[in-house]
């Protein structure tokens, strides 16, 4: 019987590890799948090892606070896959836990295929981190176009783009409202949730009063949404706190804008279509870590268009309320920028439906089935 083992990290991954089961499972009827996972996967009939927020970490303090819970947890990981024996191992971002799994395999001598799946930023520091990947992958599966020739002229490990799950999960819809709600995006982990939810408190009181703001939405993971129902219940702002795929997708039709925490969620909007400002809290060793790297933005989207589509409004160890909201209106009552965001993301959409000419759109399914 064909067996994998499937481990994601957050809740982005954990919906990329669910796609990929339902696809894996259509070429191999009989698929065996264990692994670590969340609601989405475990929806796909996986009975999670442990439970997923256990590895749901941002920046050094929190990995320092949970350093004996995530190394506990790797050494149940390589044990289990050890002992399960299955013919490949994906791993789904949660880079630093990755790296550590797939390491003490491959001291343990697992011989079966080892794939990470999203592509560590290693274009942002440097090829010395690229060329470490190549002792202990297979295989890279990127979810962004440029990655693949990015790896190669690096020296990692082979590459494939196959897209991004949000390309199929987020139609991009085809008006902007003249009116409608704020989006608020805090992230899915709860460090970052705790960084960024007071803040996006004071700036959902100051655009409250906003004549196009009919309202204010929180997008939350199931395993957050009630901690975030609880501090938000508190507001002077009501807040509508969704969950349900459905309602996500209602909500980012009536949306005039979002304000998000920098990560997958800004390119789940951008491809979306619906215009917001990025935003992101940083750690003091995170600051000098963004001093150090060779990109000029840190969103996705602005990454990829290689130009400031997304105003990027970004913080040194506590928010200021008062810029960021100041951006929001700003946003808001600008129907130039809202339409130049608009088209932006048209642009990105097509180049991550077809993936560059160096490294077209491949199947995720089809590039892990070469290694079943």
């Amino acid at each position: 019987m064909t067996s994998v083992f499937i481990l994601a990290g957050e809740a982005s991954g954990d919906r990329i590890g669910a796609n990929l089961i339902a696809g894996l499972r259509r070429v191999f009827p009989e698929l065996s799948v264990a692994g670590v996972g969340g609601d989405a996967m475990e929806g796909e009939g996986l009975t999670s090892l442990f439970p997923i927020d256990d590895l749901a970490v941002m920046g050094y303090r929190d990995v320092i606070m949970r350093l004996p819970l995530l190394l506990w947890r790797a050494r149940q990981v390589a044990s289990a896959i050890v002992r399960q024996r299955p013919s490949a191992v994906i791993l789904i971002d949660a880079q630093v836990f990755s790296k550590v799994v797939a390491r003490a395999l491959r001291r343990r001598g697992y011989r079966g295929s080892i794939i990470l799946y999203v592509a560590p930023a290693v274009w942002a520091w440097g090829g010395e981190r690229a060329r470490k990947l190549t002792d202990i992958f297979d295989e890279v599966l990127s979810v962004l176009p440029f990655e693949p020739e990015a790896m190669r002229k690096l020296g990692g490990p082979k590459t494939a783009y196959v897209g991004h799950p949000a390309l199929h999960s987020y139609p991009m819809r085809q008006n902007q409202p003249a009116i409608g709600t704020i989006l608020l995006l805090p992230g899915s982990r709860t460090g970052e949730i705790n960084r960024h939810l007071p803040m996006m408190k004071s700036v959902a009181e100051r655009l409250s009063s906003q004549s196009k703001v009919t309202g204010f939405s929180v997008l939350a993971t199931r395993s957050q949404s009630d901690r975030i129902k609880r501090i938000v219940a508190e507001w002077s702002v009501p807040i509508n706190v969704i969950v349900a795929q459905e309602q996500r997708q209602e909500a980012l039709e009536a949306a005039i804008a979002a304000i998000a925490v920098s990560g997958t969620v800004t390119l789940e909007l951008a491809l979306s279509g619906v215009p917001h400002i990025l935003t992101y809290v940083a750690e003091g060793a995170q600051v000098k870590m963004f001093e150090n790297a060779t990109t000029r933005f840190i969103g996705l989207p602005n990454i990829i268009a290689q130009k400031e589509v997304v105003p990027e409004i970004l913080f040194a160890h506590k928010g200021h309320p008062e810029t960021l909201a100041d951006a929001a209106i700003a946003l808001v009552n600008n129907s130039t920028a809202l339409k130049a965001q608009a088209e932006a993301f048209c642009e990105i959409r097509a180049l991550m439906e077809k993936g560059a000419l160096e490294a077209p759109l491949e199947s995720p399914v089809d590039r892990i089935a070469a290694h079943l």
